[in-house]
């Protein structure tokens, strides 16, 4: 079977896109309903995919299909935490 390569992060994120889809819909089902599929990619990229090398696109499927729901949402949570909020004082 020829190897599947990739030349940006973005042509990943494209072709692993209905996990993330399936992943954000059990999400979704479970009651976390502001889980996005980009808050899914993000948390396996920063904490999973960024201390490992040579992945194999089954092997981010298969970490985004079997990431812990739990943590995803500790992440979403702590960024959001982290975000600085202002005062929206612009005229409407």
């Amino acid at each position: 079977m020829d190897d599947i390569t990739f030349t940006t992060q973005e042509e990943l994120y494209q072709r692993v896109r209905p996990a993330l889809k399936a992943k954000k819909n059990e999400m979704y089902r479970l009651g976390y309903t502001y889980i996005k599929e980009e808050d899914i990619w993000n948390y396996l990229k920063q904490n999973k995919w960024s201390k490992t090398k040579n992945l194999m696109l089954i092997d981010i499927v298969q970490d985004i299909l079997h990431a812990n729901n739990k943590n995803i949402d500790n992440y979403v949570k702590d960024m959001l935490n982290n975000q600085e909020r202002i005062v929206d004082y612009a005229e409407q």
